[in-house]
């Protein structure tokens, strides 16, 4: 699979909505403010941390791809922003990680309690911005999309350290956990252009089909990518006993031994085999299959654009559906 350089890839959105950006950013920076001075401090630290920022982008790209002219975009973009870093916040505490987009996380430098709070923050903070901007129908995708993903959570807590976890099972986490607001920042940027409700659903396949490309690919970099690339731990799924769909592929086709060997780890949260388990899932094709249900995914994103008129918005989302499968980070 050939990758997609980053820098590319970001440039071509920066091209397209580089005003756009300039304003989300502002808008974040005016909404993080916190008389409480910790809340400051690790809101800051992790908004700075950068990221791809993929679900703003795309309330500003749909927007924009539909004619929108006004500024409300900017709003729930932030807004998009403030819920995921929440859960990453959240994520993070859960899974005890110890390394995103390639610095110590906040609850490995703050602490589990203060990064639990400061995601409860952003999460208040988002609804409060989303009040502002004063439409009922956005206020319920938002709402709607932030019940899905904590659902999401829990079910992938769930299925932690279950090696028996089914494709089908696995691929409803991601649609909750990932793919749901992907699919609600595409929806939001064709409502607030004022789109007819097909092309509100159209956008929506858009981003749930991409949110699912983009986890795919992360599961096959947790095997195959380079934490400098990545910004974690390669390794970090097996290590916290996620049954995650390389290893859902072993177990449905390995070898006896293989699938013994995944079991364990999988029960047992064991990366001393890490190794062992990269040649299984690499000589098994469990990698490959993967990349076809990413490339899949992302050819139903790229289908579900079909109907809107040429312009650089739109050939930026065609860009970001085939950025989803070919990068390496």
């Amino acid at each position: 699979m050939t990758s997609v350089p980053a820098q590319s890839a970001q440039n071509l959105l920066n091209e397209a909505i580089a005003t756009d950006l300039l304003a989300v950013d502002a808008v974040i920076r005016e909404k993080l403010h916190s008389e409480v001075a910790l809340v400051n401090q690790i809101a800051d630290y992790i908004i700075s941390a950068g990221g791809k920022r993929i679900r703003p982008v795309l309330v500003l790209l749909i927007a924009n791809a539909h004619g929108y002219r006004g500024t409300g975009h900017h709003q729930l973009a932030a807004v998009v922003e403030f819920i995921h870093t929440a859960t990453l916040l959240h994520d993070d505490v859960v899974d005890e990680s110890e390394l995103r987009r390639g610095r110590k996380t906040a609850n490995a430098l703050f602490g589990n309690a203060a990064s639990v709070l400061v995601g409860d923050f952003l999460h208040s903070r988002a609804f409060q911005m989303m009040v502002t901007v004063g439409n009922i129908r956005a206020m319920q995708i938002l709402a709607d999309a932030t019940n899905v993903i904590a659902e999401g959570e829990v079910l992938q807590l769930l299925n932690m350290h279950d090696p028996d976890i089914s494709e089908e099972r696995y691929t409803e986490v991601i649609r909750s956990k990932t793919a749901k607001l992907f699919e609600a920042a595409a929806q939001l940027g064709a409502l607030i252009a004022g789109a007819s409700e097909d092309d509100i659903e159209a956008a929506a396949e858009y981003g749930r089909s991409l949110g699912t490309a983009f986890q795919l690919i992360d599961d096959v970099l947790d095997y195959s990518g380079q934490a400098e690339d990545i910004g974690k731990n390669v390794g970090d799924d097996l290590r916290e006993g996620k049954a995650t769909l390389p290893l859902i592929y072993l177990m449905e086709y390995g070898t006896a031994e293989q699938r013994e060997l995944v079991r364990s780890c999988i029960e047992n949260g064991d990366e001393e085999h890490f190794d062992a388990i990269l040649l299984a899932v690499t000589t098994s094709g469990a990698l490959d299959y993967t990349k076809r249900k990413a490339e899949e995914a992302s050819a139903r994103a790229t289908q579900a654009i079909a109907g809107l008129p040429d312009s650089t918005y739109k050939t930026a989302l065609l860009k970001l559906s085939a950025f989803a499968v070919y990068r390496n980070h």
